[in-house]
């Protein structure tokens, strides 16, 4: 009995490492800062844009999906993310795949109902961005610099929420 459960503390301390070590790479800055693919996404408005369209602004692009719940967990933490980040001027846009929406007006009740009110949304048709991303799992952050230019990816949840990220995000903004 005594061996069976040393098995079981040994396998749970190999478990919980290796999800410790996972969270660590969850977060990945590049060196050498990438070109943004140049699909087109839609704003909530109607209008299509480019990422490259937001020369001059940080952005923090999530990719997200109405039936990942690990996105619709994080979405009041994005509200309070995306409120805090404007006087930093740091942009937060949600990117959802288009064919999940009859319409915005479906999109921003669906992100009101779960705490999401003032976040900025696009889709994005046929997941062509997420696709030349090379994203196909969400909730999936893109971090892109003032020039354009990708410099990191936050792969799963974030606490958005916490004022470390946002001083995180802050300080990523500074050197970039």
């Amino acid at each position: 009995m005594r061996h069976i459960l040393g098995m079981f503390l040994i396998l749970g301390c190999f478990l919980y490492s290796f999800q410790s070590s996972a969270k660590n790479d969850a977060v990945n800055i590049f060196k050498i800062s990438r070109d943004v693919p140049k699909s087109q996404i839609v704003h909530e408005s109607g209008l299509s844009s480019r990422l490259t369209d937001f020369n001059g602004q940080f952005v923090v692009a999530v990719f997200w999906s109405r039936t990942c719940g690990p996105c619709i967990k994080e979405l009041k933490d994005l509200n309070a993310f995306y409120k805090a980040a404007l006087k930093d001027d740091i942009r937060l846009i949600l990117i959802s795949p288009k064919k999940e929406w009859k319409n915005a007006l479906e999109q921003r009740r669906f992100l009101k109902k779960f705490g999401a009110p003032d976040v900025e949304f696009y889709t994005d048709d046929k997941g062509k961005l997420a696709s030349d991303f090379g994203i196909f799992t969400t909730p999936h952050t893109v971090l892109i610099n003032e020039e354009g230019q990708e410099i990191g990816r936050i792969k799963g949840t974030a606490k958005w929420a916490d004022k470390r990220v946002l001083k995180y995000i802050k300080s990523l903004k500074k050197e970039s």
